[in-house]
């Protein structure tokens, strides 16, 4: 992509988005965050420039998230329908040729993605992560740095794996569900949880997530 990009999202995962896009050698036409401390700032020579609550709904333009919340990015990419959400690799991650990418999903420096794996829309995959061959990742879905999938695992919409989590061969997570840091994944998750532990266990059930429809809260990420 040789045109400039949009970086929605000015936080701490904002600063591995963007040292992906220096290493991509991609132009960023600016950064936005509703925290207005942040306004006027630089984070690796990408100004901050504004709201994101104030971006125009019917902006064109590519541009990618960087916002670690799950539910902030599904309500982001239902607010701008008109961009173009950018992919990105980082040219030391490995993805075999046979997987696939959805728009506006990342995978970050060191992460391997062997044979028919499907990554959805919007999705992170973190620094060092392995997802085996076949997996399936839902839209919004975000693998922490380190989690290890093995082949054929199947993770549900939004879910969250917290750092160093891994999920045996076949298990199904669902979705808007969370695995705690550490979490070894041997029988199936039901949606809605919170999942804990060595085997993993459910210690929470919690509501879904926010609509898309509701106004959108400050992103303070």
């Amino acid at each position: 992509m040789n045109e400039e990009i949009i970086v929605i999202g000015g936080g701490g995962h904002a600063k591995v988005v963007l040292s992906t896009l220096i290493d991509l050698r991609m132009r960023v036409q600016g950064v936005y965050d509703d925290d207005p401390q942040k306004w006027g700032k630089e984070c690796f020579g990408a100004k901050i420039v504004g709201s994101i609550s104030g971006l125009d709904p019917l902006l064109e333009g590519n541009a990618i998230m960087a916002i670690g919340d799950n539910k902030i990015r599904h309500t982001v990419a239902k607010r701008f329908l008109k961009l173009h959400w950018a992919s990105l690799i980082h040219p030391y991650a490995f993805v075999h040729p046979s997987a696939s990418i959805g728009e506006g999903s990342v995978v970050f420096a060191g992460a391997v993605i062997q044979a028919d794996v499907v990554i959805g829309g919007h999705c992170i995959v973190n620094s060092n992560a392995t997802i085996d061959h076949d997996c399936v990742l839902g839209d919004y879905s975000h693998i922490g740095p380190g989690v290890c999938l093995a082949g054929g695992v199947s993770v549900g919409e939004g879910a969250f794996f917290g750092i160093g989590a891994v999920a045996i061969i076949g298990r199904d997570v669902g979705k808007w569900s969370i695995i705690g840091a550490g979490g070894v994944i041997t029988v199936d998750i039901p949606d809605y949880v919170t999942a804990v532990g060595v085997p993993a266990r459910v210690v929470k059930r919690h509501d879904e997530p926010t609509r898309p429809d509701v106004a959108m809260k400050s992103i303070l990420v």
